[in-house]
């Protein structure tokens, strides 16, 4: 069957076997073999004979290609319209878990900007000869200045990312 059909397709294209040759980059005794049953071409020759004769493999194998039908396209649509929908709610599930971290941050960033206001520095006035109190403290110290010069920023950046994510 494949080598009826490679010969009709080509017939009805206006190929000769040597114009089909050429185009395969092979000689015209092996497109001659093809239609005449001796060999079959591999599976990449075979792709690329679909090409050239601007059909598809299966019809170059003689299967049958059931044109979709009104209900499959229905069909199709909806499941389609299913996978969207799923879609839609896993970016929305994101987005949501997304805010929910950037709200936590912004808490956990006032509860600790008020925890050192509380302290109003105490540390400062420890006894640094302590080894213990000198180390906790430097610690502290450390801490909270970092913590003043970047938190303002952290903080404005999670208000901006918590602004964006009710954005449509």
């Amino acid at each position: 069957m494949l080598n009826e059909n490679i010969k009709r397709i080509r017939k009805s294209k206006g190929l000769s076997q040597e114009e089909l040759a050429i185009k395969l980059n092979v000689v015209r005794q092996t497109v001659s073999k093809w239609e005449n049953g001796m060999s079959v071409p591999d599976s990449n020759m075979l792709i690329r004979l679909a090409d050239e004769l601007d059909t598809t493999v299966s019809e170059l194998l003689g299967e049958t290609v059931a044109e979709p039908t009104a209900d499959d396209l229905r069909t199709i649509s909806e499941k389609l319209e299913v996978i969207n929908l799923q879609l839609a709610k896993r970016s929305l599930a994101k987005v949501k878990t997304i805010r929910w971290i950037l709200i936590s941050l912004c808490a956990v960033i006032l509860i600790i900007f008020f925890a050192l206001i509380s302290m109003n520095s105490s540390y400062l006035d420890w006894d640094y000869n302590n080894p213990e109190l000198a180390v906790a403290g430097t610690i502290m110290h450390g801490f909270e200045f970092l913590f003043v010069r970047f938190a303002p920023l952290a903080f404005l950046a999670c208000v901006v990312g918590i602004i964006a994510t009710y954005k449509k």
